[in-house]
């Protein structure tokens, strides 16, 4: 058990207590998650067309405030900005009491995806100032573990309150994510006040928020464009093996539950240990890289099971989610590695910016793309997937040293 807990829980008291606080934020957050599709549709009154409009009306408008949202953070705080953000967050989600028709679901839709944007911005920032560079990217492996733990337990309070098939239960989820996201607030004040910002030489903040500097890193947005290709993993993990599984082997369904279960289980015990030796630039393309050999994998074993039958196809599965989790555990280490050393410490909240910006670019076509691959294609489809991976790990190698190269040429750079 001790060994077990090990996995799970740092010895050290600062990421013990931000583990705390990832798994009490993910159980809010899953807890709404899982039933949000029966909300929409049951209590809102929502068709599914206008909730997936909503989605991507909230989406577009991220993706452009992603960078502003970030040189915000910056300027007012990376721990303030989680703290007010945080407490934004519950705020609109206690607001789905009120929503009761489309025009208000874009409203608190959108309004809730910029504030947790620009509250993760700083609490990505925060996260890399006040941890030291031995172990910053261990530290992230264990809150990365929390927040599954929490992830889990929130969902399967969501569906219990499913199961009951009352209304008046579903109403109430939101508020019980309310509730729990204020307290997550409160323990985010609890947390160490860090040093972040430096000298500037000079520069004004106004001429600091409308410079563009992390824009300006060119390898770094490249580097996260091609993270976020190899983030492509939840598409997999989430979309394609499911339908490949359910329209094009004879594996039964209930086979996915086990799937996500071991998905879920993996990603708890074994998140730390594939963090482990990540510390730099080099070992975090090398973990990319490890992610992308997962990811290889998983396509070459699911492509084989249109052909197979029964218990091999059932072991060959199952084999291909535990590649595509591996895939996961590595390209996360690799991703927080990458950010870190690669981000500016006097403007990590707008680097965080562009690296959401980076990560949606390289993920947001993925879900089409690799469903029509590998639904219509079959096995062909199956390998330009892999091939797309191979060619995002080969270039991510180069576009780190090119942000590498910014950094040392950029005037008064510090590292905290």
């Amino acid at each position: 058990m001790r060994r077990l807990l090990s996995r799970i829980l740092s010895d050290d008291p600062l990421i013990r207590a931000m583990s705390y606080q990832s798994v009490l934020s993910a159980f809010g957050e899953g807890a709404f998650l899982a039933g949000s599709a029966v909300y929409f549709t049951q209590i809102v009154g929502l068709s599914a067309a206008q909730v997936g409009l909503g989605m991507t009306i909230a989406g577009i408008a991220t993706f452009f405030a992603s960078v502003p949202l970030g040189r915000a953070a910056d300027a007012f705080g990376t721990r303030r900005t989680w703290i007010v953000g945080s407490l934004l967050e519950a705020l609109l989600f206690a607001c789905w009491l009120a929503a009761r028709d489309f025009a208000a679901y874009v409203v608190v839709t959108t309004a809730l995806e910029l504030a947790e944007t620009w509250m993760r911005a700083g609490r990505n920032a925060y996260r890399f100032a006040v941890f030291p560079r031995e172990t910053r990217i261990r530290s992230m492996a264990y809150m990365r573990a929390a927040r599954n733990v929490g992830y889990t337990l929130g969902a399967a309070a969501g569906g219990l309150a499913l199961a009951a098939h009352s209304d008046r239960l579903i109403e109430a989820v939101p508020i019980v994510t309310a509730v729990v996201l204020l307290a997550n607030t409160a323990w985010v004040t609890r947390l160490p006040r860090v040093r972040e910002r430096a000298d500037h030489g000079g520069e004004s903040a106004i001429e600091e928020l409308v410079g563009g500097g992390a824009l300006r890193n060119r390898g770094f947005l490249v580097a996260c464009v091609l993270d976020g290709v190899l983030a492509t993993h939840q598409v997999l993990l989430n979309v394609v093996i499911p339908l490949w599984l359910v329209e094009e082997t004879d594996a039964p369904r209930v086979l996915l539950a086990w799937l996500f279960g071991t998905n879920t289980v993996l990603a708890v015990l074994l998140q730390v240990a594939a963090a482990r030796g990540v510390s730099d630039v080099r070992t975090s393309v090398r973990a990319e890289r490890r992610g992308a050999l997962c990811f290889v994998l998983s396509c070459v074993i699911v492509l084989v099971t249109h052909d197979t039958t029964g218990w091999l196809t059932i072991g060959l599965v199952w084999l291909g989610h535990v590649t595509v989790t591996g895939a996961e555990l590595f390209q996360s280490a690799g991703q927080w590695g990458i950010q870190a050393e690669l981000s500016d410490p006097r403007q990590r909240g707008e680097y965080q910016g562009v690296a959401n910006l980076g990560n949606t670019v390289g993920t947001v076509w993925a879900p089409a793309a690799y469903t029509y691959l590998a639904m219509t294609w079959g096995a062909s489809g199956w390998l330009v997937i892999a091939a797309i991976i191979g060619v995002a790990a080969v270039l991510i190698a180069p576009a780190a040293r090119a942000a590498e190269r910014y950094l040392d040429q950029a005037p008064a750079t510090v590292t905290t």
